[in-house]
C-alpha cells in the first residue's frame, strides 16, 4: 500500500464556516417557502421543483392556488453568509402532505423555524404547528402578503391558537429585503429565548 504524501492531502475547502447555523422554512403547500429562498439566498438555490401532474393536482387541494404549476418534492436549499465566521443553511419544507416525512430530517439539528403562512388558507398551518410543539423547536410566524383578504393580528392568533410569546412578522417573499427582515426576526426572537434561560 503506497503512503500518502503530505502534499497529496486536500486542504481544507474554502470558505466552511466555524459556526454553521441551520433555519428550516415550514408551511402548507404554495405558501411561497420556495420564494423565500430564492430571493434572500446568496447563491444559486439548490431547489427540487418539479412540473405538478394532473395525477399530483388530483392528489392536493389547488383551488385556490390555481397558478401554480411546480412543485417541491425534496426541499430547497439557500446560503446567507453573516460574517467571516458563521453561515446560515435556510432550508424550505415541502407542503405537500405525501411529503411531511421529510420534516423530521430537516428539523433535526436546526436552531429555529420561520413558519410561513397565507391568511387565506390558515388551517394550512396547523400540521407545521403540531409537529413544532411536538418538537419543542421555537419558531416566529411569518404572514406572506399574497394580495387576499386582510386579518387582524388577533384573528390570525386567534385562528392559529397562538400564544404572545410568539413573534408574528408580515413580509412578502418575493422580497429579498423583506424575507431578510423574517429571518432577522427569528434570530432576535432566539437571542431573547437564550437570554432568558441564562436568568
Amino acid at each position: 500500500m503506497r503512503a500518502v504524501h503530505p502534499a497529496e492531502v486536500r486542504p481544507e475547502l474554502p470558505g466552511v464556516s466555524e459556526n454553521a447555523l441551520k433555519v428550516v422554512v415550514v408551511g402548507g403547500f404554495g405558501v411561497g417557502k420556495t420564494t423565500m429562498v430564492r430571493s434572500v439566498s446568496e447563491i444559486r438555490p439548490l431547489h427540487t421543483e418539479e412540473v405538478m401532474s394532473r395525477a399530483g393536482r388530483q392528489l392536493e387541494d389547488t383551488s385556490r392556488v390555481s397558478s401554480k404549476s411546480a412543485t417541491t418534492v425534496a426541499f430547497d436549499f439557500g446560503r446567507i453568509t453573516i460574517d467571516t465566521r458563521s453561515t446560515l443553511y435556510l432550508f424550505g419544507a415541502p407542503g405537500q402532505e405525501r411529503f411531511w416525512f421529510l420534516w423530521e430530517r430537516l428539523l433535526s439539528g436546526t436552531m429555529g423555524v420561520v413558519l410561513l403562512v397565507d391568511t387565506r388558507r390558515l388551517t394550512d398551518a396547523w400540521y407545521a404547528l403540531d409537529r413544532l410543539e411536538h418538537h419543542g423547536m421555537p419558531f416566529i410566524v411569518a404572514v406572506n402578503d399574497f394580495g387576499g383578504p386582510l386579518h387582524s393580528d388577533d384573528h390570525i392568533r386567534r385562528a392559529l391558537a397562538l400564544g404572545p410569546e410568539v413573534p408574528m412578522v408580515e413580509f412578502d417573499a418575493r422580497d429579498h429585503s423583506s424575507s431578510k427582515f423574517v429571518l432577522i426576526a427569528l434570530v432576535e426572537h432566539l437571542h431573547a429565548l437564550a437570554l432568558h434561560q441564562k436568568r
